[in-house]
């Protein structure tokens, strides 16, 4: 049990991390990177760490 919470910590600081990151890159004008950390943190490591 205490593995799975360490696990899914992980994940959700990895999918917060990825979505910051995604949005200093947008401010930056960068149109290929930030979509893709975008949705990388907001539809699939996000809900993964709630599941």
């Amino acid at each position: 049990m205490e593995a799975i919470r360490k696990v899914r910590k992980w994940i959700m600081i990895t999918g917060l991390v990825c979505i910051v990151l995604g949005y200093i890159l947008l401010a930056r004008n960068s149109i290929s990177l930030a979509p893709a950390l975008l949705v990388l943190g907001y539809c699939i490591l996000v809900p993964a760490a709630l599941i």
